[in-house]
């Protein structure tokens, strides 16, 4: 399911329009980055949780050259799946 998806999904079942059901969906995300912008750790209970890790920097090596690089400091956002959702899906007998 895509953002689109998300925003006609909401439409359907909530019977808001198209524009405010996009408005929500933004709106929801833009605050979830908001957040981990700032370092604040989101929780959704049963779902899942968004977190940011920092990595300090470190000494790396150019795979073509050899040569050693200096790879900053860098913080990327991570997401953790909740123990219901987890469940739910496993639930399902989801297979490939």
């Amino acid at each position: 399911m895509n953002k689109l998806e998300l925003t006609h999904e909401l439409k359907i079942k909530t019977k808001l329009t198209e524009k405010e059901a996009a408005e929500v969906v933004n709106l929801f995300f833009e605050t979830i980055v908001d957040a981990l912008e700032n370092g604040d750790r989101v929780e959704i209970r049963g779902l899942c949780s968004f977190y940011v890790k920092e990595y300090e920097s470190y000494i790396g090596r150019n795979p073509k050259t050899g040569e050693q690089v200096e790879i900053p400091t860098k913080r990327l956002p991570f997401f953790k799946c909740g123990k219901d959702l987890k469940d739910r899906v496993n639930d399902k007998g989801f297979q490939k």
